[in-house]
């Protein structure tokens, strides 16, 4: 350790830490309507989408000792997940008119500013989150997880640099994140134009078919007047349920469900396996140009699908549904788009038959669903156009992992004291 550098406690850089208030949602005598950040809302807050923040009232005494002002710094007690564990810090550097507090599941931490500068202990504090070092004081004895507060500040140590130093260390770390904030604002406005061009290509039709085309109104809204209005079932060779076998960590055949749908695609995570005779594969793997369609779950998550493109043997879950389409009809690509356009999922959505506590839509209905049907080569056109925005998605993505994993390597590398600051020009 460098000479200038000292180490403390965390508990020792700290004045005092204070809880939330999750208020109430009627209005009370001297009470005041804030918005409430809980743990979930901390990516949220991050994105600065804070109109989507829940409102409460809360009392005006309570209010002013939590109301939030740049600089402060709140620490998630209780909630988190299996992926998400408790103790995800979040630095508040924000100049609001709106009143802001946080819920009765998260604490403010106040600290002594005349020796640490606030960036430099979240930025400390995220460098432990990401080695693992806060799960080691999650307490999990009932169905919620608990942070140990206390004794995480107790026992953990941070290597403490002069108040200069700590300031640069910020700027180089807040340098590469800044570029990992606008790779997510291209990214959500790439996301924001492929929204936009669905609704053109799925009213409109593709550029190349438009010329002295005339629109027409159907039961699913205006269309080329060339195109049809089919039911799925009528281009669709097969509509089937999965496999009703439960998933294991080991197994010949992987298999995939509802979590490996994402965003039209399938992704990989959390893979679980089945072992079947040759019969029951043959009857449940995926070919190339297979869609899944997610038939029972929460209402947010029913109707969800995605184009299976992958290589090697799978198969898929029961409370999936496998549509194999007549490719001379119906590209499945183009399905695929239809069924994630934002107009599409909520015409599902009111298909959807509601239990207790989900949702269904059963192979029979969704046979009957209706769907716009252009000419092929129009299907094709407008796959192609939104595999490009996709295609673009995907490369700016790569560029926010990047960077993301440029900022984890640095902030690494400069909390170890691998890297001399004191040398780096900014």
């Amino acid at each position: 350790m460098k000479s200038n550098w000292t180490v403390k406690r965390l508990g020792e850089l700290c004045e005092e830490n204070m809880s939330g208030d999750w208020g109430t949602e009627k209005e009370k005598p001297g009470s005041v309507l804030c918005k409430v950040i809980r743990g979930t809302d901390f990516i949220l807050v991050q994105k600065g989408k804070l109109s989507e923040l829940p409102d409460r009232y809360i009392d005006i005494e309570k209010f002013e000792k939590i109301k939030l002002k740049p600089g402060d710094i709140l620490v998630e007690i209780s909630g988190g997940s299996k992926d998400q564990p408790t103790g995800r810090i979040l630095f508040w550097d924000k100049n609001e008119t709106m009143p802001i507090v946080f819920s009765n599941f998260i604490k403010k931490i106040l600290l002594k500013t005349e020796i640490v500068e606030p960036k430099f202990f979240f930025r400390y504090w995220q460098f432990l989150y990401f080695k693992g070092i806060t799960k080691n004081y999650e307490d999990r004895t009932t169905n919620i997880r608990n942070f140990k507060l206390k004794e995480f500040l107790e026992n953990e140590e941070i290597p403490l640099p002069p108040l200069p130093i700590q300031r640069k260390i910020v700027k180089i770390l807040d340098t590469i994140h800044e570029a990992i904030d606008i790779q997510e604002k291209i990214i959500e406005k790439t996301k924001e134009l492929k929204k936009s061009l669905m609704a053109e290509l799925f009213k409109y039709g593709g550029p190349s078919f438009r010329k002295g085309r005339k629109l027409k109104k159907t039961e699913i809204g205006e269309i080329p007047e060339d195109w049809e209005v089919v039911r799925l079932g009528e281009v669709a060779r097969e509509i089937i349920y999965g496999i009703s076998k439960k998933g294991e960590k080991e197994g010949k055949y992987p298999i995939l469900r509802m979590n490996n749908l994402e965003d039209g695609k399938i992704n990989c995570k959390d893979l679980q396996f089945v072992s079947l005779e040759s019969s029951e594969f043959e009857k449940f793997k995926l070919e190339k140009g297979d869609i899944l369609f997610n038939r029972t779950n929460s209402l947010d998550l029913v109707g969800k699908t995605a184009l299976f493109t992958l290589d090697g043997d799978f198969v898929f879950a029961s409370y999936l549904l496998r549509i194999r389409t007549i490719k001379d009809q119906l590209l499945p690509e183009y399905l695929n788009y239809y069924f994630n356009f934002e107009k599409t999922q909520q015409d599902l959505k009111s298909l959807a038959s509601r239990g207790a506590s989900q949702v269904n839509i059963s192979a029979s209905k969704l046979s009957s669903f209706p769907i716009p049907l252009p000419p092929l080569s129009e299907q094709q056109e407008i796959a192609e156009i939104l595999q490009t925005i996709d295609q673009k998605i995907e490369i700016e993505k790569r560029k926010k992992e990047l960077y993301e994993e440029l900022f984890k390597t640095m902030l690494n590398k400069i909390m170890n004291q691998e890297i001399d600051v004191e040398k780096i020009e900014v």
